[in-house]
């Protein structure tokens, strides 16, 4: 079974490879594509929580959404180093809902893995509104990673007695 591993550039999408990994039977896939998609004319930059400070630095210097995919792309694909299957990356420009989906249709993908909610002030109006559509319209199973929980603030933590 061939799976692929969306990534927006998010510590969630790194958090959705990981928990792939934790329950998936390495021998049973036979491939993994990290897909990254930028949008064309984008005015909102690609996501980049998953380089260090300089590759921020240098990314932002360019100018590049690309280089800040690509670099996204690397970091979730070395997730997988070792696990076993082999691993492709591919950085591709369009609309990431249709371009996930396509690539799904193209490369008859068992599986596609995506992680929940946006990015930025867009949470409030767009949560998953890439992982819905991908859900809905993808041609085999698709597995909607959600962030961890926020801990709880109230109380001490410690449990009440009966």
């Amino acid at each position: 079974m061939h799976v692929i591993v969306a990534t927006d550039g998010s510590k969630q999408s790194l958090a959705a490879a990981r928990h792939l990994k934790s329950f998936a039977d390495p021998t049973k896939i036979t491939g993994i594509s990290v897909i990254a998609v930028v949008r064309p004319l984008a005015a909102v930059a690609f996501a980049d929580d998953l380089s260090n400070v300089d590759q921020r630095k240098a990314g932002t210097e360019a100018g590049s959404f690309r280089a800040a995919a690509e670099n996204a792309v690397d970091v979730v694909a070395a997730e997988f180093d070792g696990w076993g299957p082999k691993v492709y990356r591919k950085v591709r420009g369009g609309s990431p809902a249709n371009e996930i989906i396509k690539a799904a249709k193209q490369l008859s993908a068992g599986l596609v893995v995506v992680a929940a909610g946006g990015r930025g002030i867009s949470d409030v109006v767009l949560v998953g509104s890439t992982a819905q559509r991908v859900q809905h319209y993808a041609p085999c199973p698709v597995l909607v990673v959600r962030p961890a929980p926020r801990a709880s603030r109230r109380g001490s933590g410690k449990t009440a007695k009966s």
